[in-house]
């Protein structure tokens, strides 16, 4: 009698970047480290900053940073003068975390020279949670900040402003949770004065000029981001998904929610450029919202946070900003 041949041991189906890889069996491993080094310049940049988790259920980590300086008088009329700035990382929905070094030096320097309470939250990743997890994640945060009492961020933060914002994946996190609850959809209390989406991930069944133009070499490709929608989007779900591609076909219209402004800030270079500069058009031709589009010259994908201390990054903070201040009072 011949003995029954061994399974075959698990290959490798899909890898991100090393930091995930998909196998044959259906498992998911998961790399401990970030996907790319970013040093955190040694000195003191005035901040402080403390982790907490916000979603136990899936030990969802949230770091919270404050600027000391706005903490010095101990006087709480002083504190309220901070914007906050609810933060959604990037990483196609299927990677990345707020404690990645290149996600803590960038809300380092936002909360450092907005200056901004920021409040980065981690949500939960594909493709073990499939979209709509992250977007429905978002909404949650923003239900954790309404309820919080934690009184270390409660002093140096005034919630009646508050800024959602992200980059890539966070971005279109930032979108979602802006069109969901509006202006004043939160609490009397809890004010959403305006949405910072850089670089949104955004997705379709067509192909952009961007998308097929695309070198081989770039940080971000059209292959790639065909994975990470391989990997987070649910059973046989296309690109045109409402949740990956909130301005295509298959999505709702938005003339009735009454949406705080949205600033988009795509890069030139970006393999995402086309459909970022199509969801700012059709946001205020078709839809009637205040969107402000603005294009990096010369970058590609996650410049500013690949980088944060950067000519690029520094743009795209005076760009943030700017936004900030003007939609704060």
């Amino acid at each position: 009698m011949s003995s029954a041949s061994p399974e075959p041991e698990p290959h490798v189906v899909e890898d991100c970047r090393g930091v995930l890889q998909l196998m044959s069996d259906g498992t998911v491993r998961r790399s401990a480290e970030p996907a790319f080094p970013v040093e955190i310049p040694d000195g003191d940049c005035g901040v402080e900053w403390k982790d907490v988790t916000w979603e136990p259920e899936h030990d969802l980590n949230v770091r919270l940073y404050r600027p000391r300086r706005h903490l010095a008088s101990g006087g709480a009329n002083d504190a309220r003068i901070l914007p906050v700035v609810a933060y959604f990382h990037g990483g196609g929905f299927c990677i990345g975390s707020g404690r990645w070094p290149n996600f803590h030096a960038w809300c380092l320097r936002l909360a450092a020279e907005l200056p901004a309470a920021v409040l980065s939250f981690d949500y939960r990743l594909a493709p073990e949670h499939r979209i709509p997890a992250a977007q429905e994640d978002g909404a949650k945060a923003m239900s954790w900040l309404r309820a919080t009492a934690d009184p270390w961020l409660a002093c140096a933060a005034d919630f009646a402003r508050v800024f959602v914002a992200g980059d890539s994946a966070g971005g279109n996190i930032a979108h979602h949770v802006a069109a969901a609850f509006g202006k004043t959809g939160l609490s009397p209390s809890i004010r959403i004065r305006g949405a910072v989406l850089l670089a949104p991930a955004m997705a379709g069944e067509a192909r952009t000029r961007a998308e097929l133009e695309c070198p081989p070499g770039a940080f971000l490709t059209t292959e790639t981001c065909d994975k990470y929608c391989r990997l987070a989007l649910p059973g046989s779900a296309t690109r045109n998904h409402p949740a990956i591609s909130p301005a295509g076909p298959l999505a709702p219209g938005l003339e009735a929610v009454e949406m705080a402004p949205v600033l988009v800030v795509a890069g030139e270079r970006d393999v995402l450029r086309d459909r970022n500069a199509e969801y700012a058009r059709r946001m205020v031709e078709e839809w009637g919202k205040d969107v402000e589009y603005v294009e990096v010259a010369g970058v590609e994908h996650g410049f500013f946070q690949r980088d944060p201390w950067s000519e690029g990054a520094d743009e795209v903070v005076r760009l943030v900003r700017r936004f900030v201040v003007e939609h704060t009072d």
